[in-house]
């Protein structure tokens, strides 16, 4: 069919047959459809924080007008981001500079301390602010704080999360599991939503064993029932695989859990569930 929108020619019209193909009027759909349901879900919050019955308002759509206008506001919303990220990267250059820094970490395998700042710390983890705030860390400056389930490359690594929101792709497939442990244990949800995202994106036949044991340390369920249905799904590749002995030896518990969700998974299709 020859589409008015996405032919080669879309700004020359023969009416009556301005007619658009499948994929036009799907994607035009589904943008409208995103549009109300941002306004839908606005009206909401507004209705809420005015102590009004929080009600869906009715389809409001002005058709492509409106849908362009919110992607306007969404790519305002994108610059204002972008130039806050950028001021904010200032506390990245006093932590690779070293300028004022007041306190020193230092990993637990008897590396060097990574000079960093109390006040960041202390405002990204609770956990860290009251490591800080114990009586044996609160007098003088350039005390040293130990966290000894990091090595120095994931101390650093850590370190450089807490001050800029973000790492680089080959720090973080190298670290992740261990930046999860972190995480879990100094209470930075950031960082966890982080590294679950990275290691969902990255789920594959040959870590899904090692993920689903970092979410069993983390206690993270939604990332354990992913990694487990994944297993399931893909049994023969995984319980064939050499990672897999070691695995189940180490952790019987989830090996116990892979098996019943498997024979879980094949009573389902037998009932054609």
């Amino acid at each position: 069919m020859d589409c008015s929108i996405c032919t080669t020619m879309p700004f020359i019209l023969r009416p009556p047959r301005n007619a658009i193909c499948a994929a036009c009027y799907e994607g035009a759909r589904c943008l409208i459809t995103l549009t109300n349901k941002h306004e839908n879900d606005k009206g909401v919050v507004d209705n809420k924080c005015n102590n009004n019955t929080a009600v869906s308002s009715p389809n409001s759509s002005k058709g492509f007008a409106n849908a362009l206008k919110w992607v306007k506001e969404m790519k305002d919303m994108e610059d204002d981001l972008n130039d806050k990220l950028s001021f904010l990267g200032g506390f990245v250059a006093s932590f690779r500079d070293q300028i004022h820094t007041d306190i020193q970490v230092k990993p637990g395998n008897n590396g060097p301390p990574i000079p960093a700042h109390r006040a960041l710390l202390a405002a990204r983890s609770d956990i860290l602010k009251n490591m800080l705030d114990s009586d044996g860390c609160k007098a003088p400056p350039n005390d040293t704080i130990t966290l000894p389930e990091l090595n120095y490359e994931e101390l650093e690594s850590l370190l450089e999360f807490l001050y800029s929101g973000t790492l680089p792709k080959e720090k973080v497939d190298k670290h992740v599991y261990s930046l999860s442990v972190a995480a879990d244990k100094y209470d930075i949800p950031f960082l966890q939503k982080f590294c679950e995202h990275r290691m969902l994106g990255s789920l594959d036949s040959s870590n899904a064993l090692d993920i689903l044991e970092i979410s069993d340390v983390c206690s993270n369920h939604s990332l354990k029932e992913t990694a487990l249905n994944f297993i399931v799904k893909n049994m023969e590749d995984v319980v064939f695989s050499a990672r897999f002995d070691a695995f189940a030896l180490k952790n019987p518990h989830l090996t116990v859990h892979i098996t019943r969700a498997s024979f879980m998974d094949i009573k389902n299709r037998r009932n054609g569930v």
